[in-house]
């Protein structure tokens, strides 16, 4: 019988995750194949700490230097789970060199360098597996490459990072404060002490990067993506939104457009009746447009130690079977043989829009709003006129039809300097099933 032997790297949470199941006796996969893939051996900085803490067998190799493991003439598939860019740039490509096979879930180093990872592998003739980078245990890279290979994807987008979505569930579901939202998701584990990575778009923006590369078919500059996080959300948006049918969640969106591609990471309205509009907690959901399968959504835990780990050790099973290879010199993404793409910016988009003024309750501040919005071509297509105060103010709500967002930002510059305007408008882009 066949064996493939694996050096694991990196022993976090999604990394003893993957050893639990690669040393289960025996593995659950083993009924069901006739190949068998052992771990041999795992580095981690911190192994002795952990290693009594887990009953490894007494044949595994465990070290805190990776090169013992990349260096390592037995093991043939590297599994890279530290994270970052370095030092696993560096482990990546040392383990290419020496003629493994990687499986990773680190998103942040595909999304950066992923077009020159592939081209060394290529080099080497070997492969790059990394099903777990986007979704966790959501299947939606081997979707894009191989379910839907007979589709040209028009639109790729949905909700990818578990940690906003949880923080805009609690605070549209408990109509709780976004500090307080946070709070709650640092105490059950779902957001990091430093939460910046999540809550900002990261995270969502480097996922996006790779599925659009792969759904487009192209390369293009991952500084290009445009990232706008939830930091800066008031309860008081979420409820209005949702007075006139829309709940909020933090979208990864891209769209092939005549003139390039629309890609970006920003808090988006949905209609209440939106599939995604019901992703709640730390669940994701990526829906997917293609000519032929029409829109479809894959859904599931986007994170979680063993929903990846199970995603890696699919990989694994892809590598051992000779999958991985065949696909990776196949795909063009993959093998390096795609043009880049120009990416459209922010203000090239066209969408609808959330707006909420502070304005004084005097006769002729509505005209004065829509005056300007409509001499920069934006019209109106419902106004809500809150008879709430705050600090003498009121608010003014409205949602407009499809504009373009250089026209809106211009318009809006030119809103916030008028006497009858006391704070900054807000606004929040809307998505339609249909956009």
């Amino acid at each position: 019988m066949m064996i493939s032997k694996i050096g694991l790297v990196g022993l976090g949470t999604v990394g003893t995750g993957v050893a639990e199941l690669l040393l289960a006796n025996p593995p659950i996969f083993a009924k069901k194949l006739d190949k068998r893939i052992e771990l041999i051996g795992i580095a981690d900085r911190s192994i002795n700490k952990k290693k009594d803490k887990i009953p490894f067998p007494s044949n595994l190799i465990i070290t805190q230097d990776f090169n013992e493991i990349i260096n390592n003439p037995d093991i043939n598939i590297i599994v890279e789970l530290i994270g970052g860019i370095h030092p696993a740039k560096d482990i990546v490509i040392k383990a290419l060199e020496k003629g493994k096979d990687i499986v990773t879930a680190n998103k942040a180093l595909l999304a950066l360098h992923g077009s020159e990872l592939f081209k060394i592998a290529q080099k080497y003739g070997k492969s790059i597996s990394f099903e777990a980078s986007v979704g966790s245990c959501i299947p939606v890279i081997a979707a894009l490459r191989d379910s839907f290979i007979a589709n040209e994807i028009k639109g790729i987008y949905g909700i990818v990072n578990g940690t906003t979505n949880y923080v805009l569930t609690k605070m549209t579901q408990e109509e709780v404060t976004y500090d307080e939202a946070l709070k709650d998701a640092q105490i059950k584990g779902y957001a990091e002490n430093d939460p910046s990575t999540d809550v900002e778009g990261i995270d969502a923006a480097h996922k996006i990067t790779i599925l659009s590369r792969m759904g487009f078919n192209c390369d293009f500059n991952y500084e290009d993506v445009y990232v706008e996080g939830i930091t800066h959300i008031e309860l008081k948006d979420i409820y209005y939104a949702h007075e006139l049918g829309y709940t909020l969640k933090l979208l990864a969106i891209s769209k092939r457009r005549d003139n390039g591609l629309e890609i970006r990471v920003n808090p988006t309205l949905l209609p209440h009746d939106h599939p995604l509009s019901s992703v709640n907690g730390v669940f994701n959901a990526i829906c997917i447009r293609g000519n032929a399968i029409g829109e479809t959504m894959l859904y599931g835990q986007g994170a979680g130690q063993m929903p990846t780990a199970s995603a890696i050790v699919s990989d694994l099973v892809d590598v051992s079977l000779g999958r991985a290879k065949i696909t990776f010199q196949s795909i063009k993404p993959l093998s390096g043989n795609c043009k880049k793409i120009n990416v459209l910016d922010i203000s090239m988009i066209k969408t609808r829009y959330y707006l909420r003024y502070s304005v004084i309750d005097k006769p002729g501040v509505l005209a004065s709003i829509t005056g300007i919005l409509g001499n920069h071509n934006i019209s109106i297509s419902s106004v809500i006129q809150q008879d709430s105060r705050e600090n003498e103010l009121v608010p003014l709500v409205m949602m407009t039809h499809v504009a373009e967002e250089g026209n809106l930002q211009r318009a809006l510059i030119e809103i916030n300097n008028l006497d009858v305007v006391k704070e900054k408008t807000r606004f929040l882009r809307v998505e339609e099933a249909s956009s």
